[in-house]
């Protein structure tokens, strides 16, 4: 059970830590909304992830059949929400700390966020293939691979959090953040293309 745990753990890490639009967007909150807007990000994002593989481990059969039609809406929707947030982030006012943080875009964009983006379901049913399909006791094995996603998805995105934190202290002059923000718009825009190849 040992060597199951560790391999999902991995797998779960993997899976969160790697560039996508939540990652992105849990940086570019650090910098302009500060610590508990990106914290809160964070926690919307890897409930939502844990949302999302515990219903891909439910349902599995179930969205495996309509998860060709399903995964085409998801795309439309969802890089058209991602495309709105890149431009926000891209055209966001340069504003100085202590504004910043009146900000709020913390739970709710990172819940959503993380429900519409297509690789976070990709991802939760590669995983529920591997380590849950087959198992002696697949409710079991479900709940563990949720427990270790929701875990290693706080971990995972929060790494990009951090990463905006300290990016924070050093964008303190307008051009530094301007240049920041249209960085950060510009990824968003990129990784939403990159649902599409």
């Amino acid at each position: 059970m040992e060597s199951v745990i560790l391999a999902m753990a991995t797998f779960a890490f993997v899976g969160a830590v790697t560039p996508g639009p939540v990652n992105i967007l849990a940086t570019s909150t650090a910098v302009n909304a500060g610590v508990l807007e990106a914290a809160k990000h964070v926690l919307g994002a890897s409930l939502a992830y844990a949302f999302v593989v515990y219903c891909s481990g439910s349902v599995m059969h179930s969205l495996l059949a309509v998860l060709p039609k399903l995964e085409g809406i998801m795309q439309v929707s969802g890089s058209l929400y991602l495309f709105y947030l890149a431009y926000k982030i891209f055209s966001a006012p340069v504003t100085s700390m202590a504004t910043a943080h009146s900000m709020r875009s913390g739970l709710w964009t990172g819940s959503l966020t993380q429900l519409l983006n297509p690789k976070a379901w990709l991802v939760a049913m590669s995983g529920i293939s591997l380590f849950v399909v087959g198992r002696g006791d697949e409710g079991l094995y479900l709940l563990i691979f949720t427990s270790v996603s929701l875990v290693l998805c706080l971990i995972g995105v929060g790494v990009w959090a951090v990463l905006g934190t300290v990016l924070a202290t050093r964008l303190e002059n307008p051009k530094q953040q301007r240049a920041f923000n249209r960085i950060m718009g510009g990824l968003l825009a990129v990784s939403v293309v990159m649902i599409w190849t």
